[in-house]
């Protein structure tokens, strides 16, 4: 596996590349990650019988490319450094498989016509098509920029957004790197694994001859009970009902949206929001919300069960939405966005309700209508709970398996 960050980052990715790692190692596999170095965190170190090797990139030294000082950035192009240091560890694992997550794969390519290993790309987000990888377009609003949808990309238009995003300097850059690194990844890789239909459309390769599946995330099998959890986390939550939204705290997740819907509910039970603060994050939050900050999957697991209702309006088109399937594992009915893969996964008025991206008053309208119809939640959270079963790793990973099995037959 060849990702950006890996545990102990938190984040979707992070979270199902250790996922998957882990699940291929119960199942008999010998499974290495290579992931970007960071102070603090050791150059290698077994996680479950998973290999860690920690590699360091040469853009890591130029601090200027970094949003995020802790957290460091990996170019849309193959690092030499982290190509150097690939090399050896292919050397030392001899993998049959090169499964890559993010841009940091890139730093395979440049191996891969000397290597025995076949290259799975997975595309978690929009890196195929966006520099910013969530087909969101900056624009100018009064002065500031704000995120809107993006209708697809152009050179020009991606060129401006990806400056006002990036800078001025590290913008073109990264535009011109990731349109010209399309067609070096179009002859080395040998399947690309969308994890959805949405993202395979957001990218641009659906429909293409590039070979290709469609394999969603899954949730893992293993799970702590309450008992063994921290309870520090669990004591915040509100004793009794409470409507739930996890994710980062910013605009292109919803959150205005959300806010301004529940600000208009009458004798609702408290907005709970568990997620990461964001410079564009809100800080003002109507009465009876409680805000909660850097919690572990596992807790988040657990407030899921307590909750009443899961809210996930985003505005941009998530690509899966592991929050959905968490949220309905627990039995929680799900009131989404109709956009991106959420309606992959959610059928509308089954195992939850489908409401317009950015649509304040039909979000209010739906979480009225599920507070006050118990029958109803009831319903849909036993539909929910079903549907989530479809997503366990005991019904995923054998497919991820085959895919590598029918790579490595003749």
């Amino acid at each position: 596996m060849i990702t950006d960050f890996y545990w102990p980052f938190l984040g979707g990715v992070e979270q199902h590349v250790r996922s998957l790692s882990r699940a291929l190692v119960e199942r008999g596999h010998h499974v290495a990650v290579s992931t970007l170095w960071n102070e603090g965190l050791a150059a290698e170190e077994e996680d479950s019988g998973v290999t860690i090797y920690r590699v360091h990139s040469a853009s890591h030294r130029a601090s200027w490319l970094h949003r995020e000082p802790k957290r460091p950035w990996a170019p849309p192009f193959a690092d030499p450094q982290v190509t150097l240091e690939l090399r050896r560890i292919l050397g030392r694992e001899q993998p049959q498989i090169v499964h890559g997550h993010d841009w940091l794969a890139r730093s395979f390519l440049p191996l891969k016509a000397t290597s025995c290993a076949k290259l799975v790309m997975s595309l978690h987000y929009y890196t195929y098509s966006c520099a910013k990888k969530n087909l969101m377009y900056l624009e100018l609003d009064g002065d500031r920029f704000a995120e809107t949808p993006c209708d697809g990309p152009a050179f020009t238009k991606c060129m401006v957004c990806s400056a006002r995003h990036y800078g001025k300097a590290k913008g073109p850059v990264v535009v011109a790197s990731n349109w010209g690194m399309r067609a070096f990844e179009q002859t080395a890789v040998d399947m690309f694994v969308s994890v959805s239909h949405a993202t395979a459309e957001g990218n641009g390769i659906a429909g293409t001859k590039l070979p290709q599946q469609v394999i969603p995330n899954f949730l893992p099998t293993s799970r702590k009970t309450s008992s063994e959890l921290d309870q520090s986390y669990l004591s915040q939550l509100p004793a009794g009902e409470f409507m739930l939204f996890v994710g980062d705290l910013r605009p292109m997740k919803g959150l205005d949206v959300l806010l301004n819907a529940y600000s208009g509910l009458q004798d609702a039970p408290p907005l709970v929001l568990i997620g990461k603060v964001w410079p564009d994050s809100p800080t003002h939050f109507p009465p009876n919300t409680l805000v909660l900050h850097n919690w572990p999957n596992t807790a988040v697991l657990e407030a899921w069960q307590r909750s009443t209702i899961a809210l996930v309006p985003s505005i941009w088109a998530e690509p899966f939405g592991i929050v959905v399937i968490e949220a309905m594992a627990g039995g929680t009915p799900v009131i989404g966005s109709r956009v991106g893969g959420i309606p992959e996964i959610v059928t509308d008025g089954e195992s939850g309700l489908l409401v317009p991206p950015g649509d304040p008053v039909a979000l209010r309208m739906a979480m009225q209508r599920l507070l006050t119809d118990v029958d109803l939640r009831q319903c849909m959270s036993r539909r929910a709970k079903e549907r989530a079963g479809d997503f366990a790793a005991n019904v995923v990973v054998p497919r991820i398996e085959a895919m590598y099995q029918s790579l490595l037959t003749p």
